[in-house]
């Protein structure tokens, strides 16, 4: 730690993203807060029957919190919790519910897979993501349709999003019958590569309206839309990440409101 320094206080709201172990009494917390972007905090204690904030540091919860520490990373990369106060605890909106709770940990891990760098503020994708979880615990759309449009959401936030209404490649506007993940997304009959899925014209009029909010449409959908829809939207999230997440085997689709 440099000589003179000395951790201070601050405070933020946050999403809890994920919770680990740590010893025989604490976690770790990975935060997502609204003005200094993704960070892991030591909540001490939290494990013992008598803690006072234990429950309000549980996944999905967006919390306001004090924290000790350095908003710009000097010092150590763990911060300490000192204060925390729920703000709303969605988790426990459906802690039983399995296809909402899965869906809430493929939002939780994108998150933080979005989120690579420590301290980088995010206020676009914080809020995305508290408004997913909102969305999971008001129950008013099919929690794979709340996840879907996160994840094409968040990709326009990472600059990844599908392209939809014109050619990836050449840029030909349109509603074009093929998709290519590795291309970008729709494209024309030119531009077609070999190996590229014929998506259903319904399936590409779902992956609109989740991207633009128009949940109308979205509501409509039949599950083999939905389905198609979910496939194609997972792979072109996951080549772009290069890398696998770990949630989305686990979603449960199968439902058609939650």
């Amino acid at each position: 730690m440099p000589a003179g320094y000395r951790r201070h206080l601050y405070r933020d709201d946050a999403v809890v993203l994920r919770v680990q172990k740590l010893g025989e009494s604490d976690r770790i917390i990975t935060l997502l807060t609204r003005r200094h972007g993704r960070l892991r905090a030591v909540a001490r204690g939290v494990r013992r029957t008598s803690s006072k904030f234990g429950a309000r540091l549980e996944p999905f919860g967006h919390i306001d919190l004090q924290l000790a520490g350095s908003p710009e990373g000097v010092g150590s990369s763990l911060h300490s919790v000192s204060q925390v106060e729920a703000l709303m605890l969605y988790g426990k909106k459906f802690l039983t519910d399995y296809p909402r709770y899965t869906a809430a940990s493929a939002i939780a891990e994108t998150a933080e897979r979005l989120s690579p760098v420590e301290r980088e503020p995010a206020l676009r994708l914080f809020q995305l993501t508290l408004g997913a979880l909102k969305a999971l615990a008001a129950g008013e759309h099919a929690s794979s349709l709340v996840l879907d449009a996160y994840l094409l959401r968040g990709m326009s936030f990472a600059g990844w999003a599908p392209a939809l209404g014109e050619c990836a490649v050449c840029g030909s506007p349109g509603q074009h019958g093929a998709f290519s993940v590795p291309a970008g997304g729709a494209v024309c009959p030119d531009c077609r590569p070999p190996g590229a899925a014929h998506p259903a014209p319904a399936t590409v009029a779902l992956m609109q309206a989740l991207t633009s909010g128009d949940w109308q449409l979205a509501d409509a959908t039949e599950q083999p839309v939905r389905r198609e829809c979910s496939g194609l939207v997972a792979a072109h999230l996951q080549w772009h990440m290069e890398r696998n997440l770990r949630a989305l085997p686990l979603v449960d689709r199968r439902e058609s409101t939650s």
